[in-house]
């Protein structure tokens, strides 16, 4: 069980059993599952199109993940507040303002619990067929953990895995999943990291929602101009802020450094168009 307030979610293999008409039962099971994803492809339908009308707020579950099963991170998983992601919240409210979006909270954001069950791994080289497969599992896991809990489910399910912060080693890539509304960030249990964790788990959420990387994928360096903040700014270098999606400050052409909190991000055009705020 996780500590107070946390939430304990498990999951228990089916062992298969022959015995006679064991094809029928096969055929009857291959059907309900069936069944179950075609329900849970029309709400997934249902929701992203909701997601993006900006009518309502959206409410973002987000579940902590001791990736390091160390204890030095339960201890800052332990002291987490309640309000730890506030900023994130914030954060796009003041954004979407500066869009002229007409709705004054677009994310509502939580602290669902600490989750203990083990995620589905995410492939080292997935490749077309073990992107699916991953994608699948996601939505599944998602699917039985939205179950297992009261009341409704929220728009985007996000899991802040948190690692150790003193071995020096750099994190791999958060991933996030349109198709089911999911996430997945990597952070550091650091109370020096929580600014650049905030800018890693709002960038993960704008993913969820269409948002595609303006960072090239070989450098990490901006692109420009959808990936700065400032595209027309003479001179171009050194830029002050970050373009959300692009995650990081161009300095100069080969140069860029992580922002230390969301107060040097920005939403560029590109992706508020992209997301539904243009």
């Amino acid at each position: 069980m996780t500590e107070a307030g946390g939430i304990a979610f498990a999951i228990r293999e089916n062992r298969t059993i022959t015995r006679p008409g064991g094809s029928v039962l096969k055929r009857f099971r291959i059907a309900i599952l069936l069944y179950i994803l075609l329900f849970v492809a029309l709400g997934e339908l249902l929701a992203k199109l909701r997601a993006t009308d900006w009518d309502d707020t959206l409410w973002v579950d987000i579940y902590v993940v001791n990736g390091a099963g160390s204890e030095a991170v339960e201890a800052y998983i332990d002291a987490l507040a309640p309000d730890a992601f506030d900023a994130v919240e914030r954060f796009f409210a003041e954004q979407a303002q500066a869009h002229g979006l007409g709705i004054e909270r677009p994310f509502g954001i939580r602290v669902a619990g600490q989750l203990e069950a083990a995620l589905p791994r995410v492939p080292d080289d997935p490749g077309m067929l073990g992107a699916i497969v991953f994608s699948l599992k996601m939505r599944w896991f998602a699917t039985r953990l939205h179950w297992s809990i009261d009341g409704p489910a929220p728009s985007i399910t996000l899991f802040a895995i948190y690692h150790d912060a003193d071995l020096g080693v750099a994190l791999d890539r958060s991933t996030a999943l349109r198709k089911g509304m999911l996430a997945l960030a990597n952070l550091f249990a650091s109370r020096s990291a929580g600014g650049s964790n905030q800018v890693v788990v709002a960038h993960e959420l704008l993913h969820t929602l269409g948002a595609t990387d303006k960072y090239d994928l070989a450098t990490g360096q901006p692109l420009h101009p959808l990936g700065f903040a400032e595209p027309d700014r003479k001179p171009l270098y050194p830029q002050s802020q970050a373009e959300l999606m692009a995650g990081r400050i161009p300095i100069d052409p080969h140069l860029s450094s992580m922002p230390h909190s969301l107060a040097s991000v920005v939403i560029g055009p590109a992706t508020a168009l992209q997301i539904g705020w243009r």
